[in-house]
C-alpha cells in the first residue's frame, strides 16, 4: 500500500444492518371485506361438514364427457381460436349466437350488443369500473347479492336500499341521483324472491324516466320449478319504450347472464347486454382487467350451446333440485319451524329464513353451526351496512335430501346453543 494512502476505516465486528424503510400499507378497502365467502368455498375440505351455506350446483349434473370430447375437438380443429389471445368484447361467433338467443321481435340485438365475460362475477365488476364514482350511490335490491358488494367494495359506495316487495316502495324516487341500480329480478341471492310483473314494470319505468342505468343480473332465469317465466327487465325496456326505430337496443337495462348454473360453473363463461355504448366501456375497462376471456371456454361454450347441450340437460336440473328444494322445506319444517319463518322459493337455489327470536344472531349461529357440522349464510353479509343479523340464507342444490335433513338437524341444535349463550 502506497504511504500516502489512507488507512481503511476499521468496521464493528457486529455493524448493524441498515435499518428497512417500512412497506406502505394495504388499500383502506381490504380492511372493510368479510371471510364468508371462503368460509363457504373451503367448506367442502371441512370432514363431515354439510355447507348450507353456499351458492353451488351439484356437479354430478355436469356433462363432462360430451366437454371433454367437445375440448379435444376444438383444440385440434380450431388452435388459435381456443389457445391464443382473443378478441377483448369475446369470440365474434360467441357474441352473434348470444344475441340471437336471448332476442325477442321486440328485443332487436347484435353482437354490438354483447360482451363476452369470464364469469358473471367479472361483468359486475366492470360495471363498477365503468359508472362507480368513489363514494357514489348504488340503488340496490335489498338484501343484496354478496359478490356484487365484494365487487364495488373498492370504491366505497353508498347503497340506497330498494324494498320492492313494500307497497310503500318507490323506484323513481330510489333511482334518482343514484349512479347505478342493481337488481336480481328472478329468484334473488339471497332472498330467493321472484320479483312481480308489476315490480318489474315500475323499475323499468323509473329507470327511463330517470336516465339510470338499471342493472338486471340474472344467472337463475333458468330455474323456474312452478309457472311460466316472467319477462326480463330487458324485454320490458325494449317492447315498452321507443328505441332508435329499427335499430339494436340501446335502452338503460344492463342484463347480465351466465352458464354457470344451466352448464358449469368452471368454464366461467358469462355476458352483458346491454345498449352499444355500454359494451364499449365495459370492453375498455376489460382490456385492463384480464385482456380476454379464454377462448378455449368460449369456443366450449360456443359448440355446447350451437349442439343444443344446455337444453338437453335442463330437465335433469329442473327435476333434482325442485326435489331438493321440497326435501329443505320438508325438513325446515320438522326441525326449524319453532325456531325459523320462511316462505317455498319458485325457483333459483335458496330458502331465506328469519328467526322467530330477536335474540338470535345469525352471526353468531354461523360459528356456532360450524361447531355443530353445518355452514349456512347469515344475514349481515348480504346487508351494505352489516346491521340485519336476525335472518339467514340456506342453499338447497348442492346436497342430497339425507344430508338436508340432517343439516336442519344440526341447526337446530346450533340455534338452541346460539340463545342458550345469549341468555
Amino acid at each position: 500500500m502506497p504511504a500516502h494512502a489512507p488507512m481503511p476505516a476499521r468496521m464493528p465486528a457486529h455493524a448493524p444492518a441498515p435499518q428497512a424503510a417500512s412497506r406502505r400499507a394495504f388499500a383502506p378497502w381490504l380492511g372493510q371485506t368479510n371471510d364468508v365467502t371462503s368460509v363457504f368455498l373451503a367448506a367442502g375440505q371441512i370432514p363431515d361438514l354439510i355447507n348450507l351455506g353456499g351458492g353451488l350446483p351439484e356437479p354430478s349434473l355436469w356433462p363432462v364427457e360430451e366437454l371433454a370430447d367437445l375440448a379435444a375437438e376444438v383444440i385440434r380443429s380450431h388452435p388459435a381460436e381456443a389457445l391464443g389471445y382473443g378478441p377483448i368484447p369475446g369470440l365474434p361467433a360467441l357474441r352473434d349466437l348470444i344475441a340471437a338467443r336471448c332476442a325477442t321481435p321486440a328485443l332487436r340485438l347484435t353482437r354490438d350488443n354483447v360482451l363476452i365475460t369470464t364469469g358473471g362475477m367479472q361483468a359486475l365488476e366492470l360495471v363498477g369500473k365503468v359508472l362507480l364514482q368513489p363514494g357514489g350511490t348504488i340503488a340496490a335490491q335489498s338484501p343484496a347479492y354478496l359478490g356484487a358488494l365484494d365487487a364495488w367494495r373498492p370504491r366505497a359506495p353508498r347503497y340506497r336500499p330498494m324494498r320492492i316487495e313494500r307497497n310503500d316502495h318507490d323506484p323513481h324516487a330510489a333511482m334518482q341521483g343514484a349512479q347505478f341500480a342493481y337488481t336480481v329480478p328472478n329468484f334473488s341471492n339471497p332472498s330467493g324472491r321472484l320479483v312481480s310483473l308489476p315490480e318489474r314494470q315500475a323499475l323499468v319505468a323509473a329507470a327511463h324516466a330517470t336516465g339510470t342505468w338499471l342493472v338486471e343480473d340474472d344467472p337463475y332465469g333458468v330455474l323456474y320449478y312452478e309457472g311460466e317465466p316472467l319477462p326480463r327487465l330487458l324485454d320490458l325496456s325494449a317492447a315498452g319504450h321507443a328505441g332508435s326505430g329499427d335499430g339494436p337496443y340501446d335502452g338503460p337495462v344492463v342484463y347480465m347472464g351466465s352458464l354457470s348454473k344451466e352448464l358449469t360453473p368452471g368454464l366461467r363463461i358469462g355476458w352483458v347486454i346491454a345498449a352499444p355504448e355500454m359494451i364499449a366501456a365495459l370492453a375498455a375497462a376489460k382490456q385492463g382487467s384480464d385482456m380476454c376471456t379464454s377462448g378455449l371456454s368460449q369456443m366450449l361454450a360456443l359448440r355446447a350451446l350451437q349442439g343444443g347441450m344446455t337444453e338437453r340437460i335442463r330437465p335433469a336440473i329442473l327435476s333434482l333440485y325442485r326435489a331438493r328444494r321440497d326435501a329443505l322445506c320438508a325438513a325446515m319444517r320438522e326441525h326449524l319451524a319453532g325456531d325459523l319463518d320462511w316462505q317455498v322459493p319458485v325457483g333459483g337455489m335458496f330458502v331465506w329464513a328469519t328467526a322467530r327470536d330477536p335474540r338470535l344472531d345469525t352471526d353468531r349461529l354461523l360459528h356456532e353451526g360450524l361447531a355443530q357440522g353445518v355452514c349456512i349464510s347469515p344475514s349481515s353479509v348480504f346487508d351494505p351496512e352489516g346491521q340485519d343479523r336476525r335472518s339467514l340464507r340456506i342453499n338447497f342444490t348442492l346436497n342430497p335430501p339425507e344430508a338436508l335433513e340432517e343439516g336442519c338437524r344440526r341447526l337446530a341444535r346450533a340455534i338452541r346453543a346460539t340463545l342458550a349463550a345469549a341468555e
